[in-house]
């Protein structure tokens, strides 16, 4: 259900003016060691004058849909995707659990919120869903955004941008644990609320009200609270259900590389970074080491099932490996060194996503991962948050290492003794330990060679046309992967669309559901139908679509749409023990949760693609942006879809669009 990108969500809320992301019931953000009396400014990447937590006491909850809302949503969603007596079975059995038990547990889900305030009536379940799930997080739930390049070559040197990387990186987690760095606020009007003015007049307004005093100005704060796991966290696998470990203590950083694991200091023990040269030297103490890899790379293990991981992470324990395991646990982040050279995109969408299996943490609420030229990426956990805490990461990241390096191509890394420094993790292991990490590495290289990775740009058009044309560019890139898929497969499949709600206090991610009754018309208008209707008739079609799918974005960035609360009634069925009702068990339900096309969208200075795999073994993972005269899709797939052809065909569909848009007329087919 889950792998997908919701960074994408940041996209959702530029588009709509709601947003969401978040979780957590830890709001707090420990200061210690981090005031800003300890540390000079060189350790932060700003000062804001709002306290990074100004707002998260006065945010708004994530309201609970009316149940008759929900279920003719759900009605309107499940339309295009059924014929005439299937839909009639599915509207009777929504009318039955609407006036029957979905009215009880609606009922009793309000209560519950209502004597839950300090969260969201999501948070507990999505974490639950989460962290039971027992697959690999590999492939099913980790997704990955890459970097771009530093415009300067010359600090793409693989020491030089991952001592940068890591010094950014410790400086955004000070700047955060200082509580100064910049709340993330979405502005509709930067000009009255993203000024100096504002900021000094909205610090002074009590926390208790700061929410109020910011919409006023048509501001909108968001979640912050998924921010606390950033850092020196780790999931835990557990046999059942995962726990999430975060201990703050931890100073150091885990360096992987060739399936080794080394761990030193990176912030001093009155909590301030270490001099960059002495990271420097430590890093290229690390990238020179002739340490072969290991015959059993410990790694390999975080790509296993969640039980079975569980469990062989018991024995290593009783093996006498419980301090070694802790040292990876609390590290602040986990940074691959790879010493492979990437051929292209397809190249790094696959090593950022999967890599090998043995030079990865994969349990660690995110790492960065640094080839040998320079390329770089986020992978993340996906449990702890749904991505906008990690873009606002990447995105200061990029901006500190391009903008402010602390080293340079001509800096010389410290005389320290780095080999008293750089402590080189080795493990006991017996028999069985070693041949559960063989099987897990057959599991991973043959779970990730099924998986294929195109990716397809049209230059044709972009965000600058089609907002020209009155139209909303994330809509018709969705109409587009809808033509693409009828063109090639003859049908209209379940689509999931993520959109974040990090408008509300713990909010985490709602749907939006891109497959309508307008974008079937419309694509069976272009794909089955071209040269029956004319060139305004055709306009009008995009239009209807973009405007529908505009008010699906609007509601799901507000907290209404449908999927979150059926989950949720759902949820709370299960856990009063409950037998599954029949609306739970109508094919519709299990079709319309079977996500073949799986999506999400993101577009960042500082992101140049990201990806995940398919949620679904018949489905695609497509990663897309919409730029401003391009637009460009990373997509996945495994056997069972052709990855190539849909690109083709989507490629076709977003040909015939901007064709008509141009006033022209289609070609019919031969």
């Amino acid at each position: 259900m889950a792998s997908l990108l919701s960074v994408q969500c940041v996209a959702s809320l530029r588009r709509s003016g709601g947003l969401v992301h978040l979780r957590t019931s830890a709001l707090g953000v420990s200061q210690r060691n981090y005031s800003k009396k300890e540390a000079s400014p060189f350790e932060y990447l700003h000062q804001s004058v709002v306290p990074s937590m100004h707002y998260q006491k006065s945010l708004p909850r994530l309201p609970i849909p009316k149940l008759e809302e929900t279920m003719k949503r759900y009605l309107a969603a499940q339309r295009p995707l059924l014929d005439d007596d299937q839909y009639r079975t599915t509207e009777k059995l929504t009318q039955d659990f609407q006036s029957g038990v979905g009215k009880q547990l609606h009922e009793e889900l309000v209560a519950q919120d209502k004597r839950n305030k300090n969260t969201s009536y999501i948070s507990g379940p999505w974490f639950d869903m989460y962290l039971s799930a027992r697959d690999s997080v590999v492939l099913n739930f980790n997704p990955f955004m890459h970097f771009n390049l530093d415009p300067n070559p010359e600090y793409n040197n693989q020491l030089v941008r991952a001592t940068n990387m890591v010094c950014s990186a410790v400086r955004f987690m000070k700047t955060l644990r200082a509580g100064v760095l910049e709340p993330e606020v979405f502005h509709l009007n930067p000009a009255k609320s993203d000024t100096d003015g504002f900021k000094r007049f909205i610090r002074w307004v009590p926390s208790s009200l700061s929410w109020y005093g910011a919409y006023m100005m048509n501001a909108y704060p968001l979640d912050m609270s998924q921010y606390y796991r950033l850092f020196n966290s780790t999931r835990i696998p557990k046999c059942g259900r995962d726990e999430l470990f975060t201990n703050e203590k931890g100073r150091h950083l885990l360096v992987m590389r060739k399936g080794n694991m080394y761990v030193f200091d990176i912030v001093d023990k009155d909590g301030n970074l270490v001099k960059p040269a002495e990271i420097q030297s430590h890093l290229q103490y690390i990238l020179s080491d002739p340490t072969p890899a290991p015959a059993f790379p410990l790694g390999v293990l975080t790509s296993e099932n969640r039980d079975t991981w569980a469990r062989l992470r018991e024995k290593l324990i009783a093996a006498g490996n419980a301090e070694k395991l802790n040292l990876v646990d609390s590290a602040i982040f986990c940074f691959s060194l790879d010493d492979e050279t990437m051929r292209d995109h397809i190249h790094i969408s696959h090593n950022m996503l999967h890599g090998d299996g043995c030079n990865r943490w994969y349990d660690k609420s995110f790492s960065i991962i640094l080839t040998k030229d320079g390329q770089a990426s986020i992978n993340f956990e996906h449990s702890w948050g749904d991505g906008v805490a990690v873009l606002r990461l990447q995105n200061e990241i990029f901006k500190d290492t391009t903008e402010q390096p602390l080293v340079h191509p001509g800096s010389v890394a410290a005389a320290v003794d780095s080999a008293s420094a750089v402590r080189r993790l080795e493990f006991r292991l017996d028999s069985e330990l070693e041949n559960g990490i063989k099987n897990a590495k057959e599991n991973f290289d043959s779970a990730v060679s099924e998986l294929t990775i195109d990716a397809m740009e049209f230059k044709k058009g972009g965000k600058k046309q089609l907002k020209k044309s009155k139209l909303s560019p994330d809509a018709i890139a969705q109409l587009a992967f809808q033509m693409g898929f009828l063109r090639q497969y003859g049908e209209t499949v379940a689509t999931y669309e993520s959109c974040s709600t990090a408008a509300f206090k713990h909010g985490r991610t709602e749907t939006i559901r891109p497959a309508t009754s307008f974008t079937k018309q419309c694509a069976h208008a272009f794909v089955c139908q071209p040269g029956q209707h004319s060139v305004e008739q055709l306009q009008a079609m995009l239009h209807e679509c973009s405007k529908y799918h505009g008010q699906l974005t609007k509601e799901a960035a507000m907290g209404q749409g449908f999927d979150r609360h059926l989950f949720a009634l759902r949820y709370l069925a299960n856990s009063k023990g409950l037998a599954l009702q029949d609306l739970y068990t109508d094919p519709a339900y299990a079709a319309i949760n079977h996500n073949i096309l799986s999506t999400s969208t993101l577009t960042s200075p500082a992101v140049n693609l990201g990806g995940f795999a398919p949620v679904v073994p018949d489905g695609f993972g497509v990663g897309y942006g919409v730029h401003d005269d391009w637009i460009g899709c990373n997509v996945s797939s495994y056997p069972a879809r052709n990855v190539h052809e849909f690109l083709q065909c989507v490629h076709k569909s977003l040909e015939d669009i901007f064709t008509v848009l141009e006033g022209k007329t289609l070609v019919k087919k031969q």
